[in-house]
């Protein structure tokens, strides 16, 4: 049955197609003869129980530099109008992205959303790990340089990082002695109201960080992301890049752990963050990426699958 989307994400004339995974998503949706729509999350109204925006047609295509062609704008129902919303705005995790959490939260009886938004407001990513800190590394969260300072010198070299930052932004390797620590600190303080994440630094990192894709709770792929040269981070957004991956029996033990509970909370599309093969860092609910990457390496189609689970979720609301 073809389907009414609107996807809800970032301004699609600036993203790479080589590698985004919203853009897979909606190949995919387009070639089982669903219509999309394209908005921004700022462009939500809400008026006397109604969600609506103003949204515009698009057609997609996988041509570098005309992946494209958006039509004129219409009032879309939300509401009564749309099967489908898929929430991909990129973070960061901020009032904005709370807010369209709530606006949505108040269609989702009608119409699915994915992620489930109010699953996804209460699922930060470096937030709701804690609820598995038995898979996490050593872990602090603080605003006070003491406290740091006390963790360094249980731990030796830590990575600090921000609590609701993304794509491998503003995180900062501080090695045994300290230098910076305070100064650090200083500037994290300034920049962000809440506390920041401080963890011993792992060598294995140097060795990749895995990001493994769970589709309605189950294991759709990975790829391990290594390092570029003179960094700590992995993130394919920052110079990081991609090889084939095997999950380790702990790898398997961690998804085994989540799968049921992101079932349950409608979190559809979930990528997580494992170092070393063992080190759960992060689970990704906002605007998860790595499909393609996957896909390329294990000629796989993750996006197919997203769409079957989504199918799969409509046929049981029906």
């Amino acid at each position: 049955m073809a389907l009414t989307v609107a996807v809800q994400m970032d301004p699609i004339a600036g993203i790479n197609i080589a590698g985004d995974s919203t853009f897979a998503l909606m190949l995919a949706a387009q070639a089982r003869g669903h219509r999309l729509f394209h908005y921004t999350a700022d462009q939500l109204n809400w008026s006397d129980g109604q969600l609506w925006v103003n949204a515009r047609p698009v057609e997609v295509r996988a041509v570098m530099g005309d992946h494209f062609t958006l039509g004129d704008p219409v009032r879309l129902d939300l509401g009564d109008e749309a099967d489908v919303v898929l929430m991909r705005q990129d973070p960061p995790f901020d009032l904005g992205y709370i807010t369209a959490t709530h606006l949505l939260e108040r269609i989702a009886h009608k119409t699915l959303v994915v992620n489930d938004p109010a699953s996804v407001r209460n699922a930060p990513e470096k937030v709701w790990v804690l609820d598995y800190a038995r898979f996490m590394p050593p872990t602090l969260v603080t605003r006070e340089t003491e406290e740091a300072r006390a963790f360094l010198a249980t731990h030796g070299s830590v990575v600090i990082k921000p609590l609701h930052g993304n794509g491998g932004k503003a995180i900062f390797k501080i090695d045994e002695g300290g230098q910076n620590l305070s100064s650090l600190i200083e500037v994290f303080n300034t920049a962000w109201r809440e506390p920041h994440m401080v963890q011993a630094f792992l060598p294995g990192v140097a060795k990749g960080d895995k990001r493994i894709v769970l589709v309605d709770g189950e294991v759709a792929g990975a790829i391990n992301r290594l390092p570029g040269e003179g960094e700590i981070r992995s993130n394919l957004a920052v110079g990081g890049r991609a090889e084939a991956a095997e999950l380790t029996q702990r790898e398997r033990e961690i998804c085994a752990a989540l799968g049921p509970e992101l079932k349950r909370r409608g979190l559809i599309f979930v990528g997580i963050d494992v170092i070393g093969g063992e080190w759960l860092t992060e689970i990704n609910v906002t605007s998860p990426t790595g499909i393609v990457a996957i896909d390329r390496f294990n000629g796989t189609d993750t996006a197919g699958t997203i769409w079957d689970a989504i199918d799969a979720r409509l046929a049981a609301r029906r």
